[in-house]
């Protein structure tokens, strides 16, 4: 899990702490009246908020709403809570949107996951394409996906989404669009002849496809209108890999709140 070191919180974010109880991801069966002893993550982020016995927070697990609970007791490194009644709230988007990413280098892969986190995306595929710069296999994609899967945490705690993305393990293009997608509506971002994005009704399941810095290339582009993804623009300008994706969501968030 993404922390702030402590002492490191600004005021804004003091007095957001001060206005709502902070909320955890606690992936543990949560039931009222429960007495938990926190994992680590969730533990060392309430120490860094330096949160007292009786002092409020929000727990969820997502699987359904969250729950209101209380610091019992302060450990050196562990904390207990007590948890408290359940609330059935609902901040999903009404479609289930997956991106599947030609993953873009350096820190905006993370970037890319806290910010799909932010505007609903239910899952992130990591992908290895052509054109990658950023190419991980074995061990070392393993702990990416890790350290992903804990920017998705941190995001959706800090968003009020009562569920975490999947971010799936890293595969090749090649890999990934020889499995069954379940029949979701599957779309390729593409710069060639293509639907205008405003055109198309979303789905309950939908796929996007984006490529890497460079973009996908011909072939892979082509493999995967093959495998039945329908090309899909969103303009004429030329988007960063981690800018296209947000597009997508932000275009699919703000259609939700119209709605």
């Amino acid at each position: 899990m993404l922390l702030p070191p402590e002492g490191t919180l600004s005021r804004l974010e003091a007095a957001r702490y001060q206005l709502m109880p902070p909320r955890l991801y606690v992936d543990l069966p949560l039931g009222e009246g429960a007495e938990l002893a926190l994992p680590p993550g969730p533990a060392r982020h309430v120490q860094v908020l330096r949160l007292q016995p009786g002092e409020e927070l929000t727990c969820f697990n997502g699987e359904s709403g969250e729950w209101a609970a209380t610091v019992l007791r302060m450990g050196r490194s562990d904390v207990d809570v007590l948890i408290g009644a359940h609330r059935q709230v609902d901040r999903e988007l009404p479609f289930h949107v997956t991106l599947a990413v030609g993953m873009p280098a350096n820190e905006r892969m993370d970037n890319l996951i806290e910010k799909a986190t932010e505007l609903g995306a239910a899952a992130v595929q990591p992908l290895v394409c052509e054109r990658s710069v950023l190419r991980l296999s074995g061990e070392r994609a393993l702990k990416k996906v890790d350290h992903w899967r804990g920017v998705a945490i941190a995001a959706s705690e800090q968003s009020g989404r009562t569920r975490v993305p999947v971010i799936e393990p890293v595969m090749t293009l090649a890999q990934w669009l020889a499995k069954a997608r379940g029949g979701a509506q599957c779309m390729v971002l593409s710069l060639r002849e293509a639907m205008p994005f405003e055109r198309m009704a979303p789905g309950a399941a939908m796929v996007f496809l984006s490529g890497p810095e460079g973009g996908l290339s011909p072939a892979e582009e082509s493999l995967a209108l093959d495998a039945g993804f329908a090309a899909v623009s969103l303009g004429h300008r030329v988007l960063r890999a981690d800018t296209a994706p947000m597009a997508v969501m932000s275009a699919l968030s703000l259609r939700e709140s119209r709605s």
